[in-house]
């Protein structure tokens, strides 16, 4: 189901359509990544009732060029469009933007630099949706130094992106990662959410080895880290592959018999002996894929900055470095930010339950939002311990709720890569699975 990049762009020919809805890819991708969600959303609403944009000004490498880059990036393609058909006499009204992986980030970004530049004052916003999007960053909460060293290596091979995902960026003047000014609810970034009619995201349960759950569903908790203690509870029409996002789980109802020790060891020797010629092949290749890796990341590093230093150069980016916070409630301290960004990196599994995060301790500053009517969805359920995230990461998880999202938990299981089957990324039997999140999206979520 491979489109021609021209193919990609689904303007209504009779100029009859008032809505647009744009999809973002997300790192190292391309526009074909978005193939299906873009043909499903067609299917589902002909050509007299929306266009759709798949933006593709920030192809493979390009992503490594960091969230405000790729959002300015996002936002010119968007205002092109837009000054085009108001020229052809069929101006948006309405606006709908989906986000999949770092492309969810780089599209809140965008709805901050379209807000602030007055089209939400002519266009409705109506559905933002992000599909396995790491929302707070991908530094990982575990303990251990092989976690840390991920945390310190991965930071630092993926150029500007790289830093902002494991948030050990300042951006610009505010002294803060990117992702925490994102979350700010003096931005301009919150308050263009928090005029959209519908927010919504799908986060994997497993297997998601690029964005884990609880930076995909922002939360501070995982319910799913054995699913041999809980029972699923899936949506009938979707199951079981769509979770109840408001009881997504339950304790196990009944547990196993625990097999006899004889059974348990002989499996377990079994499992080691088949698994031997893995272990090998990787003790092998793993030296030789980390070099390879380190220099091809050097290489794109090197190649990013350039980029960065072209765009910056560039024409037209005087109406997107506008000022970024509405206020001053949200300016932290400099050094106390610092001090929380290198002691979070000493973290450890889960916060002692007399340190567990207060999720009802809404920053004072979000009180100027607008009222929602959408019900807010609470990240921390009592029943399963609190991640040690940063102090900064917590504070994200305040904000973006108080913005409310309906978060819907998606249970894969044919394929281990879940981050790709979420959306269908390529056509493979294995994920199928991800049509029928597409289809619980078209079906229930998506609003014309």
């Amino acid at each position: 189901m491979s489109l021609e990049e021209s193919d990609r762009t689904f303007i209504d020919p009779q100029r009859k359509a008032d809505h647009l809805c744009v999809l973002v890819h997300g790192l190292w991708g391309t526009p074909s990544h978005l193939d299906y969600l873009a043909k499903s959303l067609r299917e589902k609403h002909p050509e007299g009732k929306l266009n759709i944009l798949v933006a593709k000004s920030n192809s493979g490498s390009y992503t490594y060029d960091g969230i405000e880059t790729g959002g300015e990036r996002v936002t010119q393609e968007v205002e092109e469009l837009l000054n085009e058909l108001i020229q052809g006499g069929t101006p948006i009204v309405k606006l709908s933007i989906v986000g999949y992986s770092l492309g969810g980030l780089i599209a809140r970004y965008a709805i901050g630099l379209l807000y602030s530049k007055g089209w939400f004052e002519t266009i409705k916003p109506i559905n933002f949706t992000t599909f396995a999007t790491p929302h707070l960053g991908v530094r990982t909460p575990l303990r251990g130094y092989h976690s840390q060293l991920w945390n310190a290596f991965g930071a630092r091979t993926l150029s500007s992106s790289g830093r902002q995902l494991f948030t050990i960026d300042t951006f610009r003047d505010t002294k803060r990662p990117i992702l925490s000014v994102l979350a700010d609810p003096s931005s301009i970034f919150i308050r263009a959410l928090s005029e959209f009619k519908t927010r919504n995201l799908y986060a994997n349960i497993v297997n998601d080895r690029s964005a884990p759950f609880y930076t995909t569903a922002i939360a501070s908790t995982d319910p799913f880290v054995d699913l041999d203690t809980v029972d699923l509870c899936t949506l009938d029409s979707y199951s079981p592959v769509i979770l109840d996002p408001e009881n997504p789980v339950s304790p196990k109802s009944t547990k196993e018999p625990l097999q006899p020790f004889y059974t348990r060891f002989t499996s377990g020797g079994q499992s080691l002996l088949t698994r031997i010629p893995l272990y090998t092949a990787l003790i092998a290749l793993i030296p030789v894929a980390t070099v390879a890796w380190t220099i091809n990341s050097g290489i794109q590093s090197f190649r990013s900055n350039k980029r960065i230093q072209l765009h910056e150069q560039g024409k037209g980016l005087d109406g997107y470095r506008i000022p970024l916070l509405m206020n001053g409630n949200s300016a932290r301290s400099a050094v106390g930010g610092a001090f929380r960004r290198v002691n979070s990196a000493h973290g450890h599994d889960y916060l002692p339950e007399s340190q567990d995060d207060d999720s009802d301790n809404v920053d004072a500053s979000a009180e100027d939002l607008p009222k929602l009517d959408l019900k807010r969805t609470s990240s921390r359920k009592a029943d399963f311990p609190t991640l040690a995230l940063s102090d900064e990461q917590f504070e994200m998880i305040r904000n973006l709720d108080n913005v409310g999202f309906k978060k819907y938990p998606v249970h894969i299981k044919n394929h281990r890569h879940t981050h790709a089957a979420i959306i269908v990324r390529m056509q493979k039997p294995g994920f199928d699975e991800g049509k029928v999140v597409v289809r619980h999206w078209l079906d229930e979520m998506f609003e014309l």
